[in-house]
């Protein structure tokens, strides 16, 4: 039974990839995001756009209008996304056949867990997920919090009007990750640049996926460079326990997953959690002087609320079905919209657009998405935005913005939302 599933699951595949070449479609070539595309990567400030809403109330499988003839759907309410997320055998999430060799990017440079299936996905998986366990992850909470420290003092050394965001949101968990992975990187403000714009789809594809392409090309050197002499980090461990079973495009497929996945989104949440929390001084108090517990409940609400990946990796139907009273034929694309799933007030309940620590649920959240392509790093973005709220609250009690919420610099259409600058006072 296991080998005919195989079979066809090979078969299917072969159908997908072969229908989507047919078209002629190269990702890496898209220089626009057509506007039937850009609600689920817009905000009103911290809400999805109105639209969002209204189509999860009128339309559980919503068509999108795309070119080339592609079909495409959107799905915004949680219990929709849970079952596209948990099906394992009715979607591709490989998009390797989507680019040709020739653009900005090529297949070499689109690799790790998102963007593969099993029985890949399942061999590479295995390899992360030792390293991933709350155990394993516990061990780093004091360097964490040793980051956190320092940073504070760099923002409070900068001095009133600091940029939060460049002075603790970002090198926080960017340096946590360096330190994970074993990497050494001193350009950190160009790879700042390329992680915004690899997740900035206001150029479309072409420009996103050669911001992936340059970053990758770090981490194809490093690979490189700890393939012949392995270090101490997960990179060289990986290299020791696999050897030459594992190739360089895989690896570095899995380290710029885990970088980009932990340290952009991470970095997201830090500046945009601090912005949500200081709009009421008792949310603000109940993150400085709240208990464990506490401190846990509104780092799950923030994850909820923010929902800052905005949709999940894209998924390809194998077959023909009927999904939600739609017909999806094979090829056809399904996103699943993250923010609009943590919004639904079916689940949520009551003022779904609202920031509320006491909120029950917020643990089912869709923040780190579900199933097997779930963030592998979900456990390692909780425990950093545990450590650098409270602390930041603590070290500046009288935190504020240095200017109006609306006046911020905002990401305008983005795969992971953000804001560009934080400036504070204190």
């Amino acid at each position: 039974m296991v080998q005919v599933r195989a079979r066809l699951n090979a078969w299917a595949g072969g159908l997908l990839i072969r229908r989507v070449r047919s078209k002629g479609i190269d990702l890496s070539r898209i220089s626009f995001i057509p506007d039937a595309t850009k609600v689920p990567l817009q905000r009103n400030v911290m809400d999805p756009v109105p639209r969002l809403a209204e189509i999860r109330v009128t339309e559980p499988m919503h068509k999108l209008d795309l070119p080339f003839n592609f079909q495409a759907f959107l799905v915004t309410g949680h219990e929709e996304s849970r079952r596209i997320l948990t099906d394992r055998d009715s979607y591709s999430n490989d998009i390797r056949h989507m680019f040709h060799g020739d653009g900005p990017a090529t297949s070499d440079d689109i690799g790790g867990l998102g963007f593969t299936d099993a029985p890949l996905h399942t061999r590479l998986r295995k390899i992360l997920t030792p390293e991933f366990t709350m155990r394993r992850l516990t061990r780093l909470e004091p360097m964490i919090a040793g980051f956190v420290d320092d940073q504070l003092k760099a923002l409070e050394e900068e001095g009133p009007g600091a940029d939060l965001a460049k002075h603790l949101a970002f090198p926080v968990p960017f340096q946590t990750i360096c330190a994970l992975l074993g990497l050494d990187y001193e350009d950190r403000d160009a790879f700042e640049k390329l992680g915004s714009a690899r997740f900035d789809a206001t150029n479309g594809a072409a420009a996103a996926f050669g911001a992936v392409s340059r970053q990758r090309e770090f981490l194809f050197a490093a690979v490189a460079k700890q393939r012949k002499e392995p270090g101490p980090g997960l990179i060289g461990q990986i290299l020791r326990d696999e050897g030459d079973m594992i190739s360089d495009v895989d690896l570095a497929g899995l380290a710029d997953g885990v970088f980009t996945g932990g340290f952009e989104t991470t970095a997201g949440m830090i500046a945009l959690g601090t912005i949500v929390l200081l709009r009421d001084p008792e949310d603000a108090e109940l993150m400085r002087t709240g208990t464990p517990e506490d401190v846990d409940r509104v780092v799950e609400e923030l994850l909820r609320y923010l929902a800052v990946v905005q949709v999940a990796f894209p998924r390809f139907a194998k077959q023909d079905m009927v999904l939600f009273g739609q017909q999806i034929k094979a090829g056809d694309l399904v996103m699943a919209s993250l923010s609009g799933a943590n919004r639904d007030p079916a689940w949520a309940g009551q003022r779904p657009d609202e920031f509320d620590p006491f909120r029950t649920p917020s643990s089912g959240h869709l923040a780190f998405g579900h199933g097997i392509h779930r963030c592998i790093g979900a456990e390692l973005a909780r425990i950093e935005l545990r450590i650098a709220l409270p602390r930041l609250f603590r070290y500046f009690p009288d935190l504020a913005l240095a200017k109006p919420q609306e006046e911020l610099n905002f990401r305008k259409l983005s795969f992971v939302y953000g804001v560009h600058e934080l400036p504070v006072t204190f």
